[in-house]
């Protein structure tokens, strides 16, 4: 078991353990890697030759939910689901550095993918909800260095949140607890059976501390029509997160050559933590390296 970041939270990482255990290959590695900003806690899957693809968890998901994901895609792919600093997960923030706000976290993953892939090996990157916003930031501040970009139900990307979710996020944010957690699930969700190894990680995060999620605007439209990294959106077709219609033509207005698609029977964490297959196929064709065209 890693350190833990408090005497309070072995419950936390015994859940983490559990999914490691019970969903992710067994080939699967976990590896830290050492920043200014802390220890960042990264699970690697798939052929070390292979091309790369760092996954960006979720609020409070951890990199632990990408196990579906990196099971389909690491025959592919080199696939590094990395612990977001400051957020619930086995990387540990540094008390002296925090991430306070967005160009901090950009300066972190810079650090990580150095590590992970080089300084000059373009990478895929992809992300879920708040994951998927810090991975489009992260678009805007270094395109040179990604030759694909996935955003999976991306939140406060194109649009903002519906006034429900975030209404009923507020007892979660100010309040948590494991119950709430579950409870945050099931209501978002609408009653769907997630895999309970990942529920009961999920819940004990609630426990971790000084889990605070970045915030931040959105990025400027001015921004986002400058964007030429190839980019897929996978949208929730019942997601409570948004209206996933308005922000898939909200995205295609503003980014040149935006792909999307609209998972259907799926929601926010449904679609997170229990990709269909359609979902699965739609980013092994997208993510699939191809030959540069001589220019």
């Amino acid at each position: 078991m890693p350190p833990s970041n408090s005497a309070t939270d072995t419950a936390f990482h015994r859940a983490y353990a559990a999914v490691l255990a019970a969903r992710w290959p067994a080939e699967a590695e976990s590896a830290v890697v050492d920043t200014p900003y802390g220890t960042t806690h990264v699970i690697s899957h798939g052929p070390p030759d292979a091309p790369p693809l760092v996954l960006l968890p979720g609020g409070g998901a951890t990199a632990a939910v990408w196990f579906a994901t990196a099971a389909a895609l690491g025959a592919a792919h080199r696939v590094h689901a990395v612990d977001t600093v400051g957020e619930p997960g086995r990387s540990i923030a540094a008390s002296d550095r925090p991430i306070a706000r967005i160009a901090d976290q950009l300066a972190w993953l810079d650090q990580v993918l150095d590590a992970l892939t080089g300084t000059t090996q373009p990478v895929a990157l992809a992300g879920h909800s708040y994951g998927a916003w810090s991975a489009l930031h992260y678009a805007l501040h270094a395109p040179e260095r990604l030759r694909a970009l996935a955003l999976v139900d991306p939140t406060n990307c194109f649009t903002g949140f519906a006034p429900r979710f975030l209404l009923r996020a507020v007892p979660v944010l100010l309040r948590p607890s494991p119950a709430r957690n579950r409870a945050w699930l099931h209501w978002e969700t609408r009653g769907a059976e997630l895999d309970p190894a990942w529920v009961g990680l999920y819940a004990e995060g609630a426990t971790f501390p000084s889990a605070k999620p970045l915030t931040g605007p959105r990025p400027r439209a001015e921004a986002l029509r400058a964007i030429r990294v190839p980019t897929l959106v996978a949208l929730a077709a019942e997601s409570r997160a948004h209206d996933s219609r308005k922000v898939a033509r909200a995205a295609e207005g503003l980014i040149p050559g935006l792909r999307t698609t609209l998972v259907p029977d799926t929601t926010h964490y449904t679609l997170g933590v229990d990709p269909p297959a359609r979902l699965l196929a739609d980013l092994a064709d997208f993510l699939a390296p191809r030959p540069t065209t001589p220019g």
